[in-house]
């Protein structure tokens, strides 16, 4: 598997395992890209067929150039956002980010939760996998207590 793929698939996973609260929505850019790019797939294919049936009842044959130009575009817009995530995925977090990390790792643990051993060198994923997890396990409070 190429880079490129491997970074779209890390995308993919990032999306599903990052946890769709409204408080973390003013602490990272997640969210927004996320929804984005849930929107770009649900519509996108819609344009695309909207765009090409309209060209090929109304158009003519001159501007088929800048429909398949324009259709590329649409179609690349969902893994622009799939890419976007993939990179954030594999991004260490910066120190401040880390301890909040090992913080919410702490209070899982001291609550009993489930959840895997902290990693030394986390990334974005990570804090996403740990997040999700506080969310499940413990009191919607926690974040506030960091």
């Amino acid at each position: 598997m190429s880079p490129f793929t491997r970074t779209l698939h890390r995308g993919q996973q990032y999306l599903a395992i990052w946890p769709q609260e409204r408080r973390l929505a003013a602490m990272f850019p997640e969210n927004r890209m996320m929804a984005a790019t849930r929107f770009g797939i649900k519509t996108m294919p819609a344009l695309i067929t909207l765009s090409l049936l309209l060209q090929f009842q109304f158009g003519a044959p001159q501007y088929w150039p800048s429909v398949v130009a324009s259709v590329l575009f649409l179609a690349s817009l969902p893994l622009q956002g799939y890419y976007w995530l993939g990179k954030r995925a594999d991004t260490r977090l910066p120190p401040s980010l880390r301890e909040w990390y090992l913080q919410i790792h702490e209070k899982i643990a001291a609550a009993g939760g489930h959840i895997s051993e902290p990693v030394s060198r986390p990334r974005y994923f990570e804090l996403g996998e740990t997040l999700n997890s506080a969310f499940k396990q413990l009191d919607k409070s926690f974040i506030k207590e960091l």
